[in-house]
């Protein structure tokens, strides 16, 4: 199929209206057969549960072109099964996770012509959601849903790429403990909105959220998981309940294992630890990586040695293993790529 006529090397991340999207409804008990339609408009009551009290999960993928021409999606059954935490947290019907994997082949298939060519640096970007749909106005679950997933393309998720950014230690706290950070619910986004907002005037690219309960341990920031790189080579990874559990994260601590031969840590890491780091990542679906250069922590500034000028060797490594592997040119884990033509 002919590709869409767009300068893929200049995109941004950024929505763009594509031909087709997949939905289906959930009334009296059950998700209808689903099917793929063309208008991207949204019709609901102005009491609708989403609208009321944010009744809202989503994921969050990427369907690429690869070194040989074949379009895949990268682990989408771990986001089916995220997905389906999510929506049983905030009391949305399961969509199940064979229907989901089906979907999203469904509607990349159909928006081929939007996949960006292999080599551009620019992915098809997916997003499944599902939220309620039927007017709520006491403080209960909806009785009727809809899932949907479009896709969009997209460019890199910081403006730079993979140029090393500064970001801030939040005065605001991402989730409570015994809450929703573990799930991937709008709600803890719109959490989020006005802590960026202020980061962004203030100069930096985003939040590091403490853990809330006694802002002393790095959990993650508005939109990605944490990694650190220590002075061996090796991956430190924060470990908390209120942590979403990124699958590019995933993704990397088994890259570091298995195919750089890194010793991975799991655990609470401490904010006045990090400073003997020299390299420090933020990680998701998204950027994949983004180096950190700086964190300012009300003044006091955080530097990451080997994150000044560009990623630094260790994160460099993780980042082109992981893509290659996305991309086709390292052979991947059984069942990472899930191939779509």
């Amino acid at each position: 199929m002919e590709k869409k006529n767009i300068d893929w090397g200049n995109l941004g991340f950024a929505y763009h209206v594509t031909d087709y999207r997949y939905v289906s409804n959930y009334k009296n008990g059950a998700w209808d057969e689903g099917g793929l339609i063309t208008d991207d408009k949204i019709v609901m009551s102005e009491d609708a549960g989403v609208l009321q009290y944010a009744q809202t999960v989503f994921e969050g993928l990427k369907a690429y072109e690869t070194e040989d021409g074949h379009i895949v999606c990268f682990r989408p059954d771990l986001n089916a099964e995220r997905m389906e935490g999510s929506a049983a947290r905030l009391e949305i019907p399961v969509f199940p996770k064979e229907r989901f994997i089906d979907a999203v082949k469904q509607v990349v298939k159909a928006n081929e012509a939007w996949v960006p060519p292999y080599g551009s640096g620019a992915t098809l970007y997916i997003r499944p959601y599902s939220f309620g749909i039927s007017p709520v106005i006491g403080v209960k679950p909806a009785d009727e849903y809809q899932f949907r997933i479009f896709v969009t393309p997209v460019g890199p998720y910081f403006k730079g790429g993979a140029k090393p950014i500064v970001i801030k230690v939040s005065d605001f706290d991402r989730a409570a403990p015994r809450g929703t950070g573990h799930i991937k619910a709008g709600l803890n986004y719109a959490m989020s909105l006005h802590a960026i907002v202020t980061a962004h005037d203030e100069g930096y690219a985003e939040n590091v959220y403490l853990d809330p309960a006694t802002r002393t341990k790095i959990e993650e920031t508005g939109g990605a998981n944490t990694i650190f790189v220590d002075e061996d080579g090796n991956l430190i990874v924060p470990k908390s309940e209120s942590i979403l559990p990124s699958i590019t994260r995933r993704s990397l601590v088994y890259v570091a294992e298995h195919y750089l031969g890194l010793k991975v840590t799991e655990r609470e890491v401490f904010l006045d630890e990090v400073g003997q780091y020299p390299e420090m990542g933020l990680c998701g679906t998204a950027a994949v990586i983004s180096p950190v250069a700086k964190i300012n922590d009300h003044g006091r500034e955080i530097v990451f040695r080997d994150n000044q000028e560009k990623m630094g060797p260790v994160l460099q490594k993780l980042y082109d293993t992981l893509t290659g592997i996305q991309m086709g040119r390292i052979e991947a884990p059984e069942g990472w790529i899930c191939r779509i033509d």
